[in-house]
């Protein structure tokens, strides 16, 4: 349970801080500072609860984790739901916390989630959006698995993650707002609905192909062998 309540915490910062830049402080910090509250999040969490369940808060990370022989189907499934339940609960409180904010409107200021066509910052259609997820998602997943291989120096995983993180930001969020994470993007799209909720399947899909491939190349072209 340690270790569930972890992931459920993290992915509930994650949706809370960096989501919560983009609605409540996006029009003075812009992309260049939503991207570095989605890489701060994830690097502080790192080390706040990395020692405890790894710090994954991101189902994509969880099933390459799977793929790769790195955990176990049971702690999977698990992590998932903690993960989405986290998700859910940070952006609920990003709800709450948006809605004392002069002029908030859910339906239009929306929780920071994702879209394409003309749900995209940047109006990118669907297929640029699927191909930005998978490519943007596999680069992350291939900077996790090399800062956390045992030939890695000690101690760095986190910052090299959450700059990373930063990095698929200043690239992503013009296209889709940027998930490379299927949690971050539930959470939202379930309080906003709508075409948030319509196109949160793509979210998901391609997040999840982006993580697997880079499982697959990792074990098989790149990891270090025993």
């Amino acid at each position: 349970m340690k270790k569930y309540t972890a992931e459920l915490i993290g992915t509930a910062v994650l949706v809370l801080m960096g989501c919560g830049s983009a609605v409540i402080a996006g029009s003075h910090i812009g992309f260049a500072g939503i991207s570095l509250a989605f890489g701060l999040a994830v690097l502080v969490m790192v080390y706040a609860i990395g020692p405890v369940s790894g710090c994954h808060i991101n189902p994509a990370i969880t099933i390459a984790m799977l793929v790769s022989g790195k955990i176990s189907a049971k702690d999977a499934v698990f992590y998932i739901a903690a993960q989405v339940v986290g998700a859910v609960l940070g952006a609920w409180i990003l709800y709450l916390m948006a809605g004392g904010m002069p002029g908030y409107d859910l339906a239009v200021n929306g929780l920071g989630q994702n879209g394409y066509d003309e749900a995209s910052p940047g109006k990118f259609t669907f297929g640029a959006g699927f191909l930005a997820e998978i490519v943007l998602t596999f680069i992350f997943l291939i900077v996790i698995f090399g800062a956390t291989d045992k030939l890695a120096p000690g101690g760095f995983a986190g910052v090299a993650i959450g700059l990373a993180l930063v990095l698929i930001h200043l690239v992503g969020i013009p296209i889709t707002g940027t998930s490379v994470n299927p949690a971050r993007s539930l959470g939202p799209a379930l309080l906003v609905g709508g075409t948030a909720l319509a196109q949160v399947w793509v979210f998901i899909a391609a997040p999840v192909i982006g993580g697997i491939l880079a499982a697959l190349v990792w074990n098989g072209l790149l990891g270090s062998k025993d």
